[in-house]
């Protein structure tokens, strides 16, 4: 199964933290699984360590390349993904989410998140 992993789901996944699902968990641990990262994550993460709201034990850079050497692919933003966020609705302000959604959907992909406005937009959430 191919899942991409929004941000938080990343971080909790990839530091044992237990507030990711024991569904996603069991997921994302599966023989088999393809686990994808999105570049709009790794955007994400660097501005919140910029604003001092997330602290990584090493660089954005140095954490996100150790994490693609563990068997994460990253998923770049291409144009038909940007195009794409034009489709869906507004419902709420969050560019990460949106374009996540977008990718998604783009590739399909089930998502691993904990919010539910992603199934709002008719992605396949895994949580």
């Amino acid at each position: 199964m191919k899942l991409l992993l929004d941000t938080h789901a990343f971080l909790w996944f990839v530091t044992g933290d237990p507030r990711l699902s024991r569904r996603a968990r069991r997921a994302l641990e599966a023989g088999g699984a393809e686990l994808y990262l999105s570049a709009a994550s790794v955007w994400e993460m660097a501005i919140k360590v910029s604003l001092g709201r997330l602290v990584l034990p090493a660089s954005v850079e140095e954490y996100v390349a150790e994490k693609l050497a563990d068997g994460f692919s990253m998923l770049s933003i291409d144009w038909p993904h940007a195009a794409a966020v034009e489709k869906l609705p507004f419902l709420h302000r969050d560019p990460f989410d949106r374009l996540l959604a977008a990718q998604a959907l783009t590739e399909r992909l089930s998502l691993v998140s904990a919010d539910p406005v992603f199934r709002e937009y008719g992605v396949k959430v895994i949580w």
